[in-house]
């Protein structure tokens, strides 16, 4: 049975700003961001790239050692360490980073560093760009709530019977579909506690 303290969520948007880091990254190595890039999801629109190139650059920096320092989003640490540390709540990482063992270290290092040794219970790595749909379907009616900024994954955990919230960014501002949209881990907390 599932403990019902667990707080499944994504990382890369919701935990950590994998695109700041990634614009970093892309700038490090001469690509320039479209004008109003920064209200893409998809980065070959973010950058004009082709969908092949836009997977292999993706890959790339997901396996490089940059994955290892990512910052945290907004304030992420302070409400994830206070439902972890004051209400005994415990996290699932689910993300979609890479199948390489050591990207997945590295990664897991990144999350121990920022929000201690015990906030996550579980990580739950998928190769670069994978569905989440089998995953969060071993988690059906569980009424897990489920973090996540991707439209598309945030409604499969929704249609799986979990409380599904959107971590807002600019570019799923016009979203309009079942699961609520937050701004930031501090609204999270205030509606769980």
């Amino acid at each position: 049975m599932l403990n019902e303290k667990v707080i499944l969520t994504d990382v890369d948007g919701v935990l950590l700003d994998w695109a700041y880091a990634f614009t970093q990254w892309m700038e490090r190595h001469n690509f320039e961001m479209l004008p109003g890039g920064h209200a893409e999801y998809d980065v070959n629109k973010r950058y004009n790239l082709t969908v092949a190139e836009k997977d292999r650059i993706v890959r790339m920096f997901n396996e490089s050692a940059w994955i290892r320092r990512l910052p945290p989003l907004r304030d992420a640490i302070k409400y994830v360490k206070k439902l972890h540390e004051d209400h005994g709540y415990v996290f699932h990482a689910i993300t979609s980073l890479s199948d390489d063992p050591y990207s997945q270290h590295l990664r897991t290092k990144n999350l121990r560093e920022l929000f201690g040794p015990t906030v996550f219970e579980k990580y739950v790595y998928l190769d670069t760009g994978a569905d989440k749909d089998e995953v969060l379907e071993k988690y059906r009616d569980s009424g897990c709530y489920w973090v996540e900024d991707k439209p598309q994954n945030a409604d499969v955990g929704a249609m799986v019977g979990m409380k599904a919230l959107l971590m807002a960014h600019d570019f799923n501002s016009d979203y309009e579909g079942p699961a609520k949209r937050v701004q930031n881990w501090k609204e999270i907390y205030e509606m769980i506690v």
